[in-house]
């Protein structure tokens, strides 16, 4: 017997519908009732890396009277391209999918986003459940409608606000997970110790070993509090005009590495870096007290996360952060902190302190 999960309500707002996000242990009993009883198909999207997982839900699925089909895609990053968004569209019409069948994406955050932008798209919007199988998964990508793929010009420029019907989240599959996966997942937990909630930073600090492992105390606590913070906040903005805009602290800069690095840089190591950034960025405007700029670098660096960026590339990141969506015009637009979970905007940053704030960051 397995303790019940613990269920994090997402509110709905411009129109969607409200959903939960289930995290614990042995959830895939849950899916049949988030997919619902009007759908006969179900197009499983999952990548290479998890094909057995994605064969054996079809046959779960389909013991249940669904007609499951999997779409099989690239791992990670490779996969959030309009090619594969193109192909998954050829097999959802090639099976006669209609608009009350639904889409699972089983995998990490790129699966998700590709399966909701899939979603979000094929026949203007059909419903979609993500089961994330990665930390980074669980408390980002999955949770809060934003979908969508990549271009050659930056990450995530195409895409639509789909929310799903649920999220599970089984702890289960974060056993398997690589420790380097893991560990950069924890970037975004981290993050939103950071922005919100400083209970997770206390939980880190206490025991940064343990937070490196799925076997950690204190997993399903950390992963549960930062699904919280980014559930409240979408729940209030979900299609970034005001607050939602703080989930992005560290990621102006990160995008513009990982493109910068082709995208062989794991996203969470990104943001670590990104945040370090954003810190240092604070404290030279005057925005952020020395403890807590600092701090940011004894809490990344305890789990392995990386702090540093060559710093001969600083040219190439800023040209490239010049067109990230969250600029407004040709004005660049930061997530800074005044103060432990007190997160601001810093618009259109003097070049000088960029250039400061990044020497900082420097390897």
């Amino acid at each position: 017997m397995t303790d019940a999960p613990t269920r994090i309500h997402v509110a709905g707002s411009a129109g969607t519908a409200p959903y939960e996000v289930l995290v614990g242990h042995q959830l895939l009993g849950e899916l049949p009732e988030l997919i619902g009883k009007a759908a006969r198909r179900v197009a499983v999207v999952h990548p290479e890396a998890l094909a057995a997982t994605g064969e054996a839900l079809c046959e779960d699925l389909a013991a249940q009277g669904y007609e499951a089909i999997a779409i099989q895609v690239p791992n990670a990053e490779e996969a959030k391209t309009a090619e594969v968004a193109a192909y998954c569209w050829k097999a959802l019409g090639q099976s006669g999918f209609t608009r009350t069948d639904v889409i699972v994406g089983v995998g990490g955050g790129a699966t998700t986003d590709l399966a909701g932008f899939v979603a979000a798209t094929w026949l203007r919007g059909v419903r979609w459940v993500a089961v994330p199988t990665t930390v980074l998964g669980m408390v980002d990508a999955a949770v809060g409608g934003k979908t969508g793929i990549n271009t050659a010009e930056g990450k995530n420029l195409v895409g639509a606000f789909h929310p799903p019907a649920g999220v599970l989240c089984d702890l289960a599959a974060l056993e398997s997970l690589p420790v380097n996966d893991y560990v950069s997942g924890l970037a975004e937990v981290i993050k939103a110790g950071f922005i919100a909630d400083p209970a997770i930073l206390e939980l880190i600090e206490a025991d940064p070993e343990g937070a490196r492992s799925p076997g950690g105390p204190h997993t399903a606590e950390l992963i549960g509090r930062a699904i919280r913070v980014k559930a409240e906040v979408v729940s209030k903005d979900l299609r970034e005009s005001g607050l939602r805009e703080i989930l992005n602290y560290g990621h102006t800069l990160a995008h513009a590495i990982e493109k910068n690095e082709r995208y062989n840089w794991r996203h969470g190591a990104a943001v670590s870096v990104g945040m370090v950034f954003a810190a240092e960025l604070g404290r030279i405007a005057g925005r952020l007290d020395d403890a807590t700029a600092d701090r940011h670098r004894a809490v990344l660096s305890s789990v392995g996360l990386p702090v540093t960026y060559r710093g001969d590339q600083w040219p190439k990141l800023l040209e490239t952060m010049k067109i990230d969506k969250k600029t407004r015009g040709d004005r660049l637009r930061f997530i800074v902190l005044e103060g432990l979970a007190r997160p601001a905007v810093l618009e259109a940053p003097d070049p000088a302190m960029l250039l400061a704030a990044h020497a900082e960051i420097a390897a």
